[in-house]
């Protein structure tokens, strides 16, 4: 882990704190230091304090999401739905509401790894019947045929192939496809739905692919 946090004894308790629960723990009093050591010891993650003396942490957080792929719990002292979006929007996985204990931060570093070890298994190319996505390249092939997919029907085809049978609500696709937490219409995802039907030659009344379960969501399943 690093810690970037300008305050020492909120750092040395937290440092402490994680190294109890097992990890091993670089921590910086800067935005520079700390960019410098995400840059050097490429973390596993990096816990963001925002209220940094030489910089202000979102812009700390901006610098970061340029230059590497480290998740980011960042530290704010402000809760609210305005505060959560904006710092997803910056890139960060994550937020913790000061105060916080190091058994409440450890529970969301746990949880943050956990997720992107998924992620990071679904990197691998995808086969659901005679459909193959792989996400590395960003090809998508039905029965040897390429399939010609803007990025976003190319991301949900790729959501829903990873998860091949289960039922997926609208909401989680508007969280992680569109990633919009909050908000958003469902008529965006009927809208790709319907377009990525007709790339896949079916329709909503005759699906092969793409099956509708009215009031819950959609799932993608190879063909009986």
């Amino acid at each position: 882990m690093l810690l970037i946090e300008d305050d020492a004894a909120i750092r040395t308790s937290l440092t402490r704190g994680l190294r109890d629960r097992g990890h091993a723990v670089s921590s910086a009093p800067a935005a520079l230091d700390g960019l410098r050591l995400a840059v050097e010891e490429r973390p596993d993650l990096v816990v963001l304090d925002l209220g940094l003396p030489d910089m202000d942490g979102l812009d700390l957080l901006r610098m970061l999401r340029a230059v590497s792929r480290v998740p980011v719990i960042v530290a704010t002292a402000r809760d609210g739905d305005a505060e959560m979006v904006r710092l997803l929007d910056a890139g960060a996985d994550d937020y913790v509401v000061k105060p916080f204990s190091a058994a409440q931060l450890d529970a969301r570093i746990r949880a943050v790894l956990r997720r992107m070890a998924g992620e990071s298994r679904a990197d691998s190319a995808v086969t659901v019947g005679g459909l193959r996505i792989d996400p590395r390249t960003r090809e998508a092939t039905l029965d040897g045929t390429p399939l010609d997919l803007s990025p976003r029907e190319f991301d949900l085809l790729h959501y829903l192939a990873a998860r091949p049978g289960e039922v997926v609500t609208k909401r989680e696709l508007l969280t992680h496809v569109w990633q919009i937490p909050y908000g958003g219409a469902d008529k965006t995802v009927d809208v790709h739905l319907s377009w990525l039907r007709r790339k896949l030659g079916e329709t909503s009344q005759e699906p092969r692919y793409l099956q509708t379960v009215r009031g819950v969501g959609v799932r993608l399943a190879a063909p009986a």
